[in-house]
Order: C-alpha cells, then structure tokens, then sequence
C-alpha cells in the first residue's frame, strides 16, 4: 500500500489530538448522547441544528463535532428503546422487538450492555472499512467521468421511488422538486441566472441554514410542542444490573457482530438506504441464519439486540463512502454534511483523497474515536441518561428553540461557495 496514506492517516491523528478539536468532538458525543435518547431530535434534526455552529471552525473541528454526534447517535438511542419501548431513532425500531421484553423481565441492564458492546465493535469495524476504502477508491477514480456521475446521480433517485412504498411516483416526483429547488441561483459555468426570480437573494442559491432548519428541525420541534408530554413517566427498570453479563453475550456472539457490522457498512454505501432499513436487514438475517430463532427472537434474545446495534453504528462509515468519493450521500444525514464540504471549500471526490486526503482520515478517527467515548460515558451513565426521558417537553423544546436562533456568519466569499443543494449530486459543479 502506499506509504502516503499512512503518512496521511498519522498527521490526521496528530491534527485531531489538538485540544480545541478534541473537546468539539467531546462535545459532539455528548450531544449526540442527549439528542439519541430523545426520539425526534435526533439524525437530521440534530445535524440541522449544529450546522450553523461549524461555520467560524476549521475543517477538522467542524466535522469532528458533526461526526462525534452522529456517530454515538445509534448507540444512545438504545436507551428508550429498551426501557420504554420507544425507539430514539428510526435505526432503533428493530432494537424494540428484543430489547424491551428483556427489560420487562429485569435484564435491562444486560440489553443495553451487549447493545453498546456491538455498537462499539460495529462502529469501528465500520472506520477501519473506511479507512480500508480509501486507498482502493482514488484509482477508481481516475475512470470516474460524467456518464459515471450520472449513473450515480440516477440510482440515488431510483432508490428515493423505491423506497416510497406503494407510492414510487411520488417519490419521483418529490426528488425532482429537490432537484429543481437546487437549480435556483447562478450557474457555476456560464453564470447564467436561473429561478431567481429577478431577486438578488437567490442568487447564490437558496440559503443553506434556513433550509435545513426548515426541512427537518423546526418540523420536529413543533411536534414537541403539539404532544405537550415528556416520553415517559417514570424510570421502571434498574440499568446497572447485568451489565457484565451482556458484554459477555457480546464477546459470544463476535460473529454475529463482525457480519452486522459488514451488514452495515456495505448496505450504508448504497445512496437512499438509512439506518431505519439496515437494522431490520441485520435483525432479518440474524433471524434467519440463527438456529431456532422463531422460538427466542421478539420475546427477549439478546441475539437480536446484538445484530441490529451493530449494524446501525458501521452504517455511518459506510454511508460516508460514495459521499466523499462521488458527492452522492449514503443516507439523508450525509445530504447535510455534504453541505458542510461546500460550506467550508471543500469538493467531493478526487481532491479528498489527494489533496485533502488528512481530512478524510479525519473523519475515520473521529467515526472511531467517538465510539470509544460513547460506549464508555453509557456504560457508566446509563441509568442517569435514561432519565432524560423523563423530562419534560418544555425543558426540550426551550433548547431545540435556542438552536434554531442561532446567529448565521456573514457570508462568504471568494472560492468558499455557500450555494445550496437539496440533491448534492445536482450542485452544478
């Protein structure tokens, strides 16, 4: 292998290891924490909501704050799923069919400890394909022109109509509204005006914050307001008992989390599959190569704790695949931080596994690091993290307000292009 991608790979640790960036992606985890255990802000909400932050920092703290929060957003969301049987997350659906009868029997504390065990495994497992990836990916991408961009472009729409159910057209239709709604603004190549409407304010395109905190946070916290209720009542179940005996269950069943892990990092590359798909694909398959899985799975094995948690953290490295590489986001998370590149000057592509080759592995030791870090703080804090659950809505929506009020940086200018893009693969470059 060439020596420039260790080379690379060491000088992004080094880089990362500064004490700012640190403590950003420190503060990503525990964000990420607070927002998986909270179902509705958690994802693309929570993604919305820390964009405007990452305007004033460097590439690295930027997506160390982002990814430290996405990443351990699959392991907290755990908690709800388990103690109340309400998933944090749509990638934690699955999780509920086992994870909540074993805490109505007393072994909460074993669901949430094999969960968290997998969900580290998973995530790293998840970064070293990653980082495994890219030296293979910049060859590739020599072959890679625009017929080759466009078949990308068109799986990504295909996947958005098949994912819409019985309704493929109007799935269609709605990425063709997204696609139109990326036009608006001045062409980069011939700067001609389009959509604009004759409005100076559209010609860079539609403001990147508003949109965003549009689309998916101010849905979400209006949604709190309307329910007026905290998500549960009280904390029935002790989390610390059991905790050895689901790391044990865990370190049983290693196979059972590598191929989860697998499951999700190579389902995660594929554009338009999220987390709420992978999970009950690795519970599917977990269902079926396990002998006499129709008499345990949905009463409380453990074994479909294990298989979907670990999918739900590797999906994120695999999701990150074909967003550096091709610009086209491995899920609707990785639309958003496909924003953050054109935020901060940085292209898709090539130039991420040449010139900015540091950046990419910063963001697989970032992927690496915050797993680390969240399965350590919910181990130790479970019980205390479960209660967040039971505050209430007011608390919750007073701080999901407070961020949508963030202040936006004036704009930018020279080569950095704040140009919004609903579908990135249709950014115009």
């Amino acid at each position: 292998m060439d020596l420039s991608f260790l080379a690379a790979a060491g000088h992004a640790f080094v880089t990362l290891m500064d004490p700012f960036r640190m403590l950003m992606l420190c503060a990503g985890v525990f964000l990420g924490l607070i927002l998986g255990i909270i179902p509705g802000i958690g994802g693309l909400a929570g993604m919305s909501l820390l964009l405007p932050f990452t305007y004033t920092m460097d590439h690295y703290a930027a997506f160390a704050l982002l990814l430290g929060m996405l990443a351990v957003g699959n392991t907290s969301d755990t908690i709800p799923a388990v103690l109340f049987g309400v998933p944090g997350s749509a990638g934690a659906q699955a999780t509920v069919m086992d994870g909540n009868p074993m805490a109505k029997r007393g072994e909460a504390g074993r669901a949430l400890s094999a969960a968290y065990t997998a969900s580290l495994v998973g995530g790293v497992i998840g970064a070293f394909i990653l980082a495994l990836a890219i030296p293979v990916l910049r060859p590739v991408m020599l072959y890679v022109g625009s017929p080759e961009l466009l078949g990308f472009s068109v799986l990504g729409i295909a996947m958005v109509a098949v994912l819409s159910g019985k309704a493929p057209l109007r799935g269609i239709v709605a990425a063709g509204l997204g696609i139109m709604l990326s036009m608006i603004g001045a062409d980069s190549q011939t700067g001609t005006l389009r959509y604009t409407m004759d409005t100076f304010y559209l010609w860079e395109g539609l403001p990147l914050v508003p949109l965003v905190l549009g689309l998916y946070a101010l849905p979400e916290v209006a949604d709190l307001a309307i329910k007026r209720m905290a998500i549960s009542d009280e904390l029935k179940y002790d989390v610390r008992s059991g905790m050895v005996l689901g790391l044990k269950d865990a370190l049983k069943n290693w196979w059972l989390v590598v191929r989860g892990a697998g499951v999700g990092a190579g389902i995660g590359a594929i554009p338009g599959l999220g987390s709420s798909i992978l999970d009950w694909l690795a519970y599917a398959w977990a269902a079926q190569t396990i002998k006499d899985s129709s008499k345990t799975f949905g009463k409380g094995d453990v074994r479909g704790v294990i298989a979907p948690e670990s999918a739900n953290n590797a999906s994120t490295a695999g999701a990150l695949v074909p967003t550096i590489a091709f610009g086209v986001p491995g899920s609707g998370t990785m639309a958003i931080l496909l924003s953050v590149f054109l935020i901060h000057g940085l292209v898709p592509g090539p130039e991420m596994l040449s010139k900015n080759l540091d950046v990419t592995y910063s963001m697989v030791w970032s992927i690496a690091i915050a797993n680390f870090i969240g399965a350590g703080v919910c181990f130790m804090f479970s019980g205390q993290l479960a209660k967040l659950a039971t505050l209430r809505y007011t608390l919750i929506h007073a701080f999901s307000s407070l961020s949508l009020r963030a202040p936006s940086r004036p704009r930018a200018t020279g080569a950095i292009s704040t140009r919004c893009s609903v579908l990135p693969w249709s950014d115009g470059s």
